[in-house]
């Protein structure tokens, strides 16, 4: 039986899984169930144009990143016109970092967050004990233990962006990033290229922690996406324990300020294709996935990563999932969030295989910089819409 309204997510446990359940609970005793939610792999997101996935569904899961695209498109609906003021400041406030303020653009808000992960540090608890916390830990650790970089798909331009981060150096405006920060994210994973485990750099977050968890080819991994299953106690042969990445120690930034940001800001939030006609038992059940009784047992229990504050604070929460979310929490109340104008994933994938190329030595440094910086330029200059330059020096 088809139902009222379907929605589209990413196809993996912790995108399906709690939204699968709370559409099981919401439709019980329906005759005609109120929401279906269809799936796809990650990479579909990314390969498919926006509004062609959202002509074809009521609900849409995206990352922050896709936003420009989607604004320029004009194929989501300003969640503005469907909730209050008042519920969308709430919201807020009680969402860790700047998980919501992500899917803001233009003055509207165009997505609820329902699942936060950034880059953390992964380590196997057994050879590691202590996390490291700095970058010079890490490159003594990987003279003696197998120290992988997270290099597939957009990851490696990310490792570069948070390295910058990190000491104050924000993407952004007409460079993208300055000189002295993208050499020296490239020199610091040069040097952990060099030594890491053989057919690492090949493997995307998911498959470095199956690594990690079931054999001893990987002891850690510097900035990877948290995915908290991995840290369940007794759940895998070994234990993958993660926490907050490490900052750099310069704090003087581009922006005059002293702030400095942790790792890149992933997860997902829900939007509203323009195709849907939102019934008032649609928005109250979106609205309810943020509540903090979902946030707290139903997004934990079926592998979500909770966006709500409460719930990454919550000890019932982090002793079932080997402390997770507080000993990543500092990550993820001041991540760095991407730029998300029209065309920007396009030129994630291109930097991030101009870097990978760089590492490999086919070009140098000094070509790679050049070559980043001429995809950024090209990118920008094809772009609809906002820039969205500002908001990514925003303070939590």
């Amino acid at each position: 039986m088809s139902a009222q309204f379907t929605g589209l997510t990413w196809d993996h446990p912790r995108g399906y899984d709690a939204l699968a359940q709370s559409a099981e609970r919401v439709n019980h005793g329906l005759t005609t169930p109120l929401i279906h939610w269809n799936k796809q792999p990650l990479e579909g997101f990314e390969s498919a144009p926006i509004a062609e996935l959202a002509a074809a569904n009521d609900l849409l899961v995206l990352d922050h990143p896709h936003l420009g695209e989607a604004v320029a498109s004009g194929c989501l609906i300003p969640l503005d016109e469907l909730y209050s003021v008042e519920q969308i400041q709430s919201w807020s406030s009680h969402c860790v970092g700047n998980s919501l303020n992500s899917y803001q653009m233009d003055g509207k808000t165009w997505a609820l967050p329902l699942d936060v992960a950034t880059q953390v540090i992964a380590r196997r608890a057994d050879r590691i004990s202590e996390a490291p916390q700095n970058w010079a830990s890490i490159e003594a650790l990987s003279r003696d233990l197998p120290v992988a970089l997270s290099l597939a798909g957009p990851h490696a331009i990310l490792n570069v962006m948070s390295i910058a981060a990190a000491s104050g150096a924000l993407p952004g405006g007409v460079h993208f990033l300055p000189d002295d920060a993208l050499r020296q994210g490239l020199e610091l994973m040069q040097r952990l290229y060099d030594r890491r485990p053989a057919g690492s750099e090949t493997l995307n977050p998911i498959a470095l922690l199956d690594s990690m968890s079931h054999c001893d080819d990987i002891a850690l991994v510097p900035l990877i996406f948290g995915y908290v299953t991995y840290s369940i106690p007794d759940r895998y042969p070994h234990h993958v324990a993660f926490s907050d990445s490490v900052l750099m120690p310069s704090a003087e930034t581009k922006a005059g300020s002293n702030s400095r940001f942790h790792g890149v800001l992933g997860g997902t939030g829900i939007g509203f294709s323009t195709r849907s006609i939102p019934s008032a038992a649609l928005l109250s059940h979106i609205a309810d996935l943020l509540s903090p009784a979902c946030q707290q047992e139903l997004f934990p229990e079926f592998g979500g990563q909770p966006s709500l504050r409460s719930a990454w604070q919550n000890e019932n929460v982090n002793r079932s999932m080997g402390n997770f979310y507080l000993d990543c929490l500092a990550s993820a109340e001041a991540p760095l969030l991407r730029p998300r104008f029209d065309g920007y994933i396009a030129f994630q994938s291109a930097a991030a295989q101009t870097v990978r190329d760089c590492l490999a030595g086919i070009h140098t440094i000094d070509d790679s910089i050049k070559g980043i910086r001429q995809l950024w330029t090209q990118a920008r200059s094809e772009a609809r819409g906002n820039l969205d330059d500002r908001y990514i020096i925003r303070e939590n």
